[in-house]
């Protein structure tokens, strides 16, 4: 983008004369660039954040050990990534930033051990070391292939979505694997060079001995096989009770389902819809005044008009095929907002406010206007889509009239259009050939002249002095003439006599009307009907299921309701039907590949424990705490008023191999505390104890690490 401005810049007083202005109106290199530093600038806090938080936990060259794997892991990672092939985009940055937390996890529990051994006394630092890696080694590395396990699955998501979303489960498997290595090699290693003088508080246990208490005051309860049933009852009707609650503030719509939330963009478009036939001149009037309400807004920094021609392609245009936009009763608006750091609202505020007036204006002249945003994720013809299927294309139109009134019926449901199109008048001049002929007038003749005073024609041209180019003279009506079709006949053709012959005595005017366009989806005549949501839900989910409801209480076909399909074309397209498309199908794909990651995820986890434990039942009781991730996540997305989107899913996959990583740690040191001959109920405290510093340390970093995304519009779920 750089590149052709400056290369602008040089042809202005060259190629480019002084007078004309050269105005830069979209620049998607300056957003990407912008969008990437702040990403990456999220990157670096993130990191240093993380080692700050293990510099207070155990100390300044345990910081620095941190500090050095993270930075290598994310160099290696980073590698590896452009080595499979991803650039530095907005997605595989997040993927990065969003993996932090979990890419630490590693380093600090091997260096937290170390740490443990040197505090328990009794051996040097180099036969320390062996000996916490080997403690933890075997844990560590079943943890780390579990949260693979729980994210690479979803590499396989389907549709627009999956090339979209692949960086994230690629990305952070790749270096969850890396870090790995390194926290079995460098860490271990960087340990021995940075450890070597330091002096550890020799401990008489081999676990603090507060945290020894509290967990035996509080974990007491409901140990016991008898003696600690009935608390443990008592705890499982209380998690069950949550659960149900949380999962209710999806029914009470406190939690909102959506694709994805709308992002803070710097531009949106406004297009305009003429009824079919109206002239150049009354959609340029209709775009002129639109245009001069926008240019009150204080947050619109420019604003660029086109009638009758697309405006450039942009994002939008790939899948609602605005590129493809021409004709006289056609417009297009592109308004650009100054910086975001500059205004209060997000784009998206200001989209919604601006769309009252603008359909306030564009009802005085019959026009529709649809305020369009740029898409968050993948683009959709339109939010809400109904496709309408049928044998008859005309009854198809009929329905399609009743469906946008049902659509109009219901609240928040926005920018109603269809693809049925006016009747646009139409006039065939006729030419009386046996007439023609006998005066002499060829029918080329007549088409020509018409041709020559609607859209002109250049007779000769001009030599003037100091000019390169010859000048035309172009032949044409005015505006004024061609409105009225009697001028046209009065025109005269030249026989081939030399005398002249007017066009009424040769031709007759038939009054007709445009065919109209007959749309097709694999090759079946559909009729579209398209909607936007805007509102508190902002979910057109929720709007789609109103219409779809109201739909199937209305009778349409023959006294009965017309039958409706969610997910694939009705069986039978022989007779009406309606399809839900949109953003409603991208969701449903995206989430149920999701859904089957989520549960491939949780198979591969419970084989790799099986073959860690060698026991059906122990991986059962490992993974028995994903279940618990919901009582976090739907109310926190309800206290922070955020929409349960894709990117949520994204967090609940990972949430299921972190949780999985600390109970492996916990179990593992159960048995570990078994094998030694000590009692179980007193190995399950003193797992509490001992590993509780590390869980807590892991789980502060992924939080950390996350808070710095949390801010982000697209990746906060």
């Amino acid at each position: 983008a750089n590149q052709i401005i400056e290369r602008v810049e040089r042809l202005k007083g060259v190629f480019i004369p002084d007078g004309v202005e050269v105005t830069v109106t979209r620049n998607y290199g300056a957003t990407a660039d912008t969008k990437a530093k702040q990403l990456i600038g999220k990157l670096a806090f993130a990191t240093f954040f993380v080692v700050l938080l293990v510099f207070f936990a155990l100390g300044k060259r345990e910081s620095a050990i941190v500090g050095v794997a993270v930075v290598v892991t994310l160099a290696a990672t980073l590698f590896a990534s452009w080595a499979w092939g991803f650039t530095l985009n907005r997605v595989s940055l997040f993927a990065l930033i969003f993996s932090i937390g979990i890419l630490v996890d590693d380093a600090i529990v091997v260096v937290e051990n170390i740490h443990r051994h040197m505090n328990m006394g009794g051996k040097k630092l180099v036969e320390a070391i062996p000996v916490a890696v080997d403690e933890v080694g075997g844990p560590t590395i079943l943890a780390t292939f579990t949260v693979i396990a729980a994210l690479l699955p979803m590499a396989f998501v389907s549709g627009l979505m999956g090339p979209y979303m692949s960086p994230i489960p690629i990305n952070a498997s790749m270096g969850m694997f890396i870090s790995l290595i390194i926290a079995f090699v460098v860490t271990p290693w960087l340990a021995n060079k940075v450890l070597a003088n330091q002096e550890f508080h020799h401990e008489e246990s081999s676990f603090d001995k507060r945290l020894y208490g509290l967990f035996k005051k509080y974990l007491s309860p409901y140990l016991g096989r008898k003696k600690g049933r009935p608390a443990r009852r008592k705890l499982a009707k209380v998690i069950l009770v949550l659960i149900i609650i949380s999962v209710g503030l999806v029914g009470v719509k406190l939690v909102v389902l959506k694709m994805l939330p709308f992002d803070n963009k710097s531009e949106f478009q406004i297009v305009v819809d003429m009824p079919e036939g109206t002239p150049l001149e009354q959609t340029s009037r209709v775009v002129r005044e639109l245009g001069q309400y926008v240019a009150r807004v204080p947050e619109v920094s420019d604003y660029q008009a086109y009638v009758g021609s697309a405006s450039p392609i942009n994002f939008n245009g790939l899948i609602r095929q605005y590129y493809l936009r021409q004709g006289s009763h056609m417009g297009d608006i592109q308004v650009n907002l100054i910086d975001k750091n500059e205004r209060d609202r997000k784009s998206h505020e200001i989209a919604f406010s601006m769309r009252k007036d603008l359909q306030a204006i564009a009802k005085k002249f019959t026009a529709n206007v649809k305020v369009v945003e740029v898409p968050p994720g993948p683009p959709v013809m339109s939010p809400l889509v109904a496709e309408i299927y049928g044998l008859d294309y005309n009854g198809q139109i009929n329905i399609a009239r009743q469906v946008r009134e049902a659509f109009e019926k219901t609240d928040d449901i926005v920018d109603i259009d269809d693809t049925t199109e006016a009747s646009a008048a139409k006039i065939i001049v006729k030419v009386d050939q046996q007439k023609a002929a006998l005066l002499g007038v060829s029918q080329h003749d007549v088409v020509t002249t018409i041709y020559a005073a609607l859209d002109g024609e250049d007779a000769s041209y001009v030599h003037p002095l100091n000019v390169k180019y010859p000048l035309p003279i172009r032949l044409e009506f005015s505006i004024a003439d061609k409105s009225n079709v009697q001028n046209l006949l009065a025109l005269h053709v030249r026989s081939k006599n030399g005398g002249l012959v007017p066009l009424s005595e040769i031709v007759t005017l038939i009054d007709t009307h445009y065919d109209q366009s007959i749309y097709h989806k694999d090759m079946l005549p559909v009729v579209y009907v398209t909607a936007d949501m805007a509102g508190d839900l902002d979910s057109p989910l929720y709007g789609m299921f109103d219409i779809r409801k109201k739909l199937a209480e209305t009778p349409l076909v023959a006294g009965a309701p017309i039958k409706q399909s969610l997910i694939n074309q009705p069986e039978n397209p022989y007779e009406y039907s309606i399809k839900w498309d949109g953003e409603w199908q991208i969701t449903y794909e995206t989430f149920r590949d999701m859904g089957i990651a989520y549960a491939m995820g949780l198979i591969l986890i419970y084989l790799l424990v099986v073959a860690q434990f060698r026991s059906y039942i122990i991986p059962l009781i490992i993974m028995a705490p994903i279940p618990l991730t919901l009582i976090g996540v739907m109310p926190g997305h309800a206290l922070l008023g955020t929409q349960f989107t894709a990117t949520s899913m994204i967090g609940m996959i990972a949430l299921a191999g972190i949780i999985v990583r600390n109970s492996i740690l916990l179990v593992d040191f159960i048995n570990q505390q078994v094998d030694e001959g000590i009692d179980f109920e007193e190995a399950v405290i003193r797992s509490g104890a001992v590993r509780s510093k590390p869980i807590v340390l892991t789980g502060l970093a992924a939080m950390l690490g996350a808070m710095f995304i949390i801010t982000d519009p697209i990746f906060s779920g």
